[in-house]
């Protein structure tokens, strides 16, 4: 397991847009969060994406450990002249974070945007890095 018990976490890149997806497949509470931290700070580092977007579509929970995990990333984006975006969030951690006020500093992006993204394909190299799988969208120049 990538992240701990039952935890998954993809990383996909594409690199003509700088935009970096994590599809987060676990819930994310204080337990797991300094796991998460780690990858994904280093892939950011990585990358230095123009765009970040965090999908949510497997996440059930989050706490507030979860809330401090996407600001500071918010923060580090942001230092490096990028944007943040959120995807597919459900209506229990939608309501954590439009209480918490994460919807008002990082948009909403809708699912039909991932997909596109997704419908692309990967190029015919698929690398492993750091345990995280990262596909090449648009190949490598």
């Amino acid at each position: 397991n990538l992240l701990g018990e039952g935890g998954k976490m993809e990383s996909i890149y594409n690199k003509m847009d700088k935009q970096l997806i994590f599809k987060i497949d676990e819930d994310i509470d204080e337990c797991c969060v300094q796991k998460i931290r780690r990858r994904l700070d280093n892939e950011i580092e990585r990358y230095m994406p123009k765009e970040t977007i965090f999908d949510f579509s497997r996440v059930t929970f989050m706490d507030s450990a979860g809330i401090g995990l996407l600001i500071g990333r918010y923060k580090l984006i942001n230092m490096i002249g990028g944007n943040v975006k959120i995807a597919n969030i459900n209506t229990s951690v939608r309501k954590i974070f439009e209480m918490s006020g994460i919807l008002r500093i990082m948009p909403e992006v809708k699912n039909k945007n991932i997909q596109k993204m997704h419908q692309r394909g990967p190029s015919p190299l698929v690398l492993y890095s750091n345990n995280i799988l990262l596909y090449f969208l648009n190949g490598l120049s």
